[in-house]
């Protein structure tokens, strides 16, 4: 079987659309969910609320309750019967995040066994046959075929075939029905 790698994070995981609630709720800001939603945050907060939002990201709980993207658990399934499945985290930066991120992992894709979730810094570290993450980064450093998942981010990136959400992951990777 080819193995195939699923970043956690604005891949199987709306990260972004959190940070975007705690931002418009909770910051002085004039901008609307809507452009907070289509925008790197990087782009437009003044650093000290970068800092903020760091903090809070590091905070024990933070990734417990986000949202799955829409489609990701019904087809990372159907991939299963055809792909071995990994998840790759970068969550050495936030080390608060483990336990809430194996859980996250747990409750909502109970079919990838725990063997097959990679907690890590660079995921240069991973060999597989593809990686599908929402970072660049990890995606230069990769040795197998990369895939790039449409976030706020990386909209204007051109170097790697692109997926913008699970319906062209299906139709990526999966046979014809």
């Amino acid at each position: 079987m080819l193995r195939l790698t699923l970043d956690m994070d604005d891949v199987l995981a709306d990260t972004h659309k959190k940070l975007v609630s705690i931002v418009h709720n909770d910051f002085s800001t004039l901008y609307t969910e809507e452009q907070l939603s289509k925008s790197a945050f990087r782009d437009i907060l003044h650093p000290k609320q970068l800092t903020k939002l760091h903090r809070i990201i590091d905070t024990p709980g933070f990734f417990a309750d986000i949202e799955v993207m829409n489609g990701a658990v019904e087809t990372v399934y159907k991939l299963s019967k055809f792909y071995e499945i990994f998840v790759a985290t970068a969550c050495m930066e936030f080390p608060t995040s483990f336990n809430d991120k194996f859980a996250w992992l747990k409750k909502h894709f109970p079919f990838i066994p725990w063997t097959n979730v990679v907690f890590c810094g660079y995921k240069s570290i991973i060999q597989s046959d593809y990686l599908v993450d929402d970072h660049v980064r990890n995606l230069n450093a990769f040795k197998g075929a990369g895939i790039l998942f449409t976030a706020p981010h990386n909209v204007k990136e051109t170097s790697y075939k692109r997926v913008s959400n699970w319906k062209d992951v299906s139709e990526l990777f999966l046979p014809i029905a």
